[in-house]
Parts: C-alpha cells; structure tokens; sequence
C-alpha cells in the first residue's frame, strides 16, 4: 500500500473475520491504516505510523516495523 492509503470495513464486518493472503511480500507506506488479518508468504513491512487493526503474519520472512500501532481485533 502506498503512503497514505487506507482499507475500511462496511456494513458491520469485523477484522477478525477478515483474511488477506498474498502470495509474495507485502510493504505498508508511511501513515496507512489496515483492518483484518495480513497472510504474507514472505514478509511484511511497515513504515512509521501504520496502524493495523487485526493480525500480521509472514510464512517465511520476518515482520518489520517502526513505529507502528498493532490492534487486537475486537469480537
């Protein structure tokens, strides 16, 4: 996701019953915001000031972050 760009959740769906797989790795920009559960085959990384409202989670790489605001998702 570029700097800046954010993925909301409509009509009463919750992040924990969302699911994102990417088949590669996956990069946040400075100041993104994401809801539900981040699947990465290789590895994720956050810039400074992304928050993430669910889960991030990579198979083989590692998680990289800086500053960033990780949620639980609510029930």
């Amino acid at each position: 996701m570029t700097t800046g760009r954010r993925v909301i959740l409509t009509n009463g769906l919750k992040a924990r019953n969302v699911f994102w797989a990417v088949g590669s790795s996956v990069t946040f920009g400075t100041g993104c915001s994401f809801y539900g559960n981040i699947l990465a085959h290789q590895s994720i990384s956050m810039a400074t000031g992304t928050v993430i409202t669910g889960r991030a989670l990579a198979r083989v790489g590692a998680v990289s972050m800086q500053r960033n605001t990780v949620v639980k998702p609510g029930r």
